[in-house]
């Protein structure tokens, strides 16, 4: 799940080390508008739903935090 997420981050913006990076939104390496379409990406690749309220800096500033995120919202359905 992990590669997967990261090949989605890398098709949106190929010059960052999302692997390395900890503070992906805390940082601003990942802007709102950005932001927006990963949340996209990520509801049609999973099959999830991400609700507004799961929509904070703690589930999108690491790849883990991410996966973590979609684990738990397949987990829920």
């Amino acid at each position: 799940m992990k590669e997967k997420i990261l090949e989605i981050l890398k098709e949106m913006d190929d010059s960052v080390d999302y692997a390395s990076e900890k503070a992906l939104i805390d940082d601003k390496v990942i802007d709102s508008l950005t932001l927006t379409a990963l949340i996209s990406e990520l509801e049609n690749e999973f099959g999830i739903e991400i609700d507004m309220d799961d929509i904070v800096p703690e589930n999108f500033n690491t790849i883990d935090a991410m996966a973590e995120l979609v684990t738990r919202l397949q987990d829920e359905q």
